[in-house]
């Protein structure tokens, strides 16, 4: 029988063959000198991270130290990452501090299409508690997410308390509502709901929180895709008296969606323009947080919203998208990155019940074993099937920018070389504390091979290293990174291929 795995196999052994059919396809040389002196900002060792839905602590056990094919996986994609735990569905959770604690009484809300029904749920202290063995076996951090929406603050303080006690270091602060900037669609008035009233709320909820745990830090606003918002809260913050301790202005991103958008698509999902208007939304984040007085991080996001798209979220093209993104953020300076995912049920139920990209398979005609060889939700970086964990393209594409972490970037007009040559192609460089100097090359283009001349400067010889990050093809359900091979040095110059439809890292090792 061929399983899953062992198809992965022989698909991994086509790589040499497609490389040397690609071989036809047209080549761009292009030199780029790389900087000496980092001029840029640091990636935290914490940079990478991955954003879960607070409903999956209804169930103990996946989050805890016995789960060890996810902490398997966890470890693999970064070894000091930060867990978010939120989304739509930490709208609808309670903190029920004892098995005997009565239901709270729960306010009504309008139930709309793509939104999380009112189906309200507890979190439980015996799932914090393994959330804390969980995070301590994998290293990881976390992000606790508070409900806003349906929450009040006697509950919130309560649930704070018991989070920081048990979680002590591995907190790294509360998040307090998602994506408050729609709440007007089904949580609030819509006519009456703007960010001056969110933060209004929010002041209640983190004061009662302050209140009960004096050391507590804070994120917000943590908006969906209206980056007014956080202008407005900064604009906001100076008015306040004695604030609550922020530390992290938040926001989300998705590039596109639903599924059945036909513009969500591998050709737009990689095209320049789509890096140019994160970086437009970046640039508002910097100045709301210079305001504030805080970093940035992109807490929740991925390709495609309400559970991603099949053949555009789970294939390789996500795996360059997400390093490319990921690294744009970290040359802005964002303190990290957190991709959304988790299991097929609980991200259903945060966007309504189901996920749209299901019914594409089935009007595709695909049969129920060909929709369960897709990770559900498909844009999850760590897939859930039968027989465990995997790490999908996208979480690959993290895990590679995640080499990154610890170095501080070397700006350049790296990425802007490689784009006038006519390439679709980005270019992002390092300095570790070492002196090892590091750059990713991420060719997204579908037919052109970049063929490249590193100058370092100082014509003496080093060792150099090459790992490449590399899939059949962009639409292929695989990503593979290879081990670093030594490349060799000419006078400080080095010459390296980087096939159409892949990604390269180039180190070279000592003090220049």
């Amino acid at each position: 029988m061929l399983t899953r795995r062992r198809f992965l196999a022989i698909a991994a052994c086509t790589l040499a063959a497609t490389r040397l059919r690609a071989q036809g396809q047209s080549k761009v040389r292009v030199a780029l000198k790389i900087p000496t002196e980092a001029a840029g900002p640091r990636i935290p060792d914490g940079f990478i991270g991955l954003s879960y839905e607070v409903q999956q602590l209804t169930d103990p056990s996946f989050f805890s130290a016995g789960n060890r094919g996810l902490i398997r996986e966890f470890k693999a994609l970064a070894p000091a990452g930060v867990l978010r735990l939120g989304g739509n569905t930490s709208e609808f959770a309670y903190w029920k501090p004892a098995p005997d604690s009565p239901e709270p009484e729960h306010p009504q809300v309008k139930e709309v299409a793509g939104q999380p029904k009112a189906q309200y749920y507890a979190v439980m202290p015996e799932a914090v508690r393994n959330l804390k063995s969980f995070l301590e076996t994998t290293g990881w951090t976390c992000i606790y997410g508070i409900g806003m929406g349906t929450n009040t603050p006697p509950r919130a303080a309560e649930e704070a308390a018991f989070v920081s006690e048990m979680l002590g270091s591995r907190l790294q602060y509360f998040q307090i509502g998602n994506e408050a900037d729609l709440y007007g669609r089904h949580l609030r008035d819509a006519k009456l709901w703007t960010a001056k009233a969110y933060l209004e709320e929010w002041l209640k909820l983190a004061r009662a929180i302050a209140a009960r745990v004096p050391a507590a830090s804070f994120g917000l606003p943590d908006v969906d895709g209206d980056a007014s918002w956080m202008t407005a809260v900064a604009d906001e913050w100076a008015s306040i008296q004695s604030p609550p301790r922020v530390t992290t202005l938040t926001h989300h991103y998705y590039f596109g969606g639903p599924a059945t958008n036909p513009d969500v698509n591998i050709p737009n999902l990689l095209k320049p323009a789509t890096m140019e208007r994160v970086q437009k939304t970046a640039e508002i984040a910097k100045a709301a947080a210079s305001k504030i007085g805080t970093r940035m991080r992109m807490t929740e996001g991925n390709t495609c919203y309400r559970g991603g798209k099949p053949g555009v979220s789970d294939v390789f093209a996500a795996a360059l998208w997400a390093a490319d993104y990921a690294l744009l953020l970290a040359s802005n300076g964002y303190s990290g990155i957190n991709l959304h995912g988790g299991t097929g049920k609980s991200v259903a139920n945060s966007v309504g019940g189901f996920l749209p990209g299901d019914d594409i398979l089935r009007a595709n005609g695909a049969t129920p074993e060909q929709i369960a060889a897709h990770p559900h939700p498909f844009y999850t970086p760590i897939a859930t099937f039968s027989s465990g964990y995997q790490l999908e393209p996208v979480g690959y594409g993290l895990k590679f920018a995640g080499l990154f972490a610890g170095g501080s970037i070397l700006k350049g007009d790296l990425t802007a070389k490689l784009q006038a040559a006519g390439v679709n192609a980005t270019a992002y460089a390092v300095k570790f504390p070492g002196g090892q100097r590091s750059v990713i090359v991420l060719n997204k283009d579908a037919s052109i091979d970049l063929e490249l001349e590193f100058d370092f400067g100082r014509g003496d010889a080093r060792t150099a290293r090459i790992e490449p990050l590399q899939a059949p093809s962009l639409e292929a359900r695989e990503a593979h990174m290879t081990r670093a091979t030594k490349v060799a040095s000419v006078k400080g110059k080095h010459a390296v291929t980087v096939p159409h439809a892949s990604g390269s890292r180039f180190t070279l090792d000592g003090t220049p």
